[in-house]
């Protein structure tokens, strides 16, 4: 599966007592798709999954498969600590009928590189499906490292990998040492040098509330090869992508943005909790003024 695009892993919209906001979600995933979004990913760390039950899990993915009846790629994140339920998350997905797994590290175990990589392929013996890896040892614990690409790559459904670490000298070693699995930017700060060095694909949470920006950016690097107008887009979405990953407050801050575009999102699961005002301040300012600079690029 050849993986190109914006894939966006969508918010998970909740109602004030807790509870899912199904029509919400099809609300979002319907504006998702109009806006061009070529994936959604369901269960993504941007959805909330470590915050719900399987049962949950498994509806969201049942909506959003409905929902989306084939206009866009559904990618299933099957993330959880327990191997078991990853696979079954992943056998469901794939009964479901959804593209494509996310599949990242269990987090806190800390697994080796070979009982990560061993969880990894009992996922893909179970479902059968094209993936993802999504490396995020910042959340996770433990990193994709060459030991664990090397085993995982005995497979051909392992097509691509998320590359979250933000470190990039990862960036230069999956592109020049690991060819035959696709690069994915996860690092949204370094989404121009991802392009650079042939990644095709990018899995941004920032495409919840600004699709727009980022397809233009993927458009320009990707589609046109032109550099030099992807670094003047590149430089009007940094202080938001600043923004974001300040005060630890990622998941909220995607969610407000998300709301300030008239999309439900409600508040963050606890133990989360939602912006301040002065934050919510802040992140409308910084929205307003990449929209402005964008615009008057696209003008020129």
């Amino acid at each position: 599966m050849q993986f190109e695009g914006i894939y966006t892993p969508i918010i998970t919209p909740f109602h004030d007592d807790g509870s899912i906001n199904e029509e919400g979600f099809a609300q979002v995933i319907e504006f998702l798709v109009d806006s061009g979004s070529h994936g959604i990913v369901v269960g993504g760390t941007t959805g909330e999954y470590y915050a719900q039950t399987l049962e949950e899990r498994v509806h969201l993915l049942q909506i959003a498969h409905r929902v989306i009846n084939g206009r866009a790629t559904l990618m299933a994140g099957v993330g959880a600590i327990r191997t078991e339920d990853s696979i079954e998350l992943a056998q469901t997905a794939a009964q479901i009928g959804v593209d494509a797994l996310l599949v990242n590290s269990p987090p806190y175990v800390l697994p080796t590189e070979v009982e990560n990589a061993a969880h990894a392929l009992a996922i893909d013996r179970a479902a059968q499906l094209p993936i993802m890896l999504y490396n995020y040892p910042g959340r996770t614990g433990v990193g994709m490292d060459e030991a664990y690409l090397n085993l995982v790559s005995a497979s051909k459904n392992f097509c691509a990998i998320k590359e979250s670490s933000g470190d990039i000298n990862r960036l230069h070693l999956l592109a020049n040492n690991f060819p035959q699995i696709q690069l994915s930017c996860g690092a949204d700060d370094q989404a121009l040098e991802f392009f650079v060095w042939g990644a095709r694909s990018w899995v941004c949470a920032g495409g919840n509330f600004a699709p727009e920006a980022h397809i233009a950016l993927y458009e320009a690097c990707v589609v046109n090869q032109d550099f030099e107008l992807g670094r003047k887009i590149m430089a009007a979405m940094l202080p938001l992508m600043s923004l974001l990953e300040q005060g630890g407050k990622f998941g909220q801050c995607i969610k407000h943005a998300t709301a300030l575009r008239g999309m439900p999102a409600g508040p963050p699961r606890s133990p989360l909790a939602p912006l301040e005002d002065s934050e919510k301040s802040a992140l409308a300012k910084v929205i307003e003024t990449m929209d402005a600079e964008i615009a008057a690029i696209q003008a020129n």
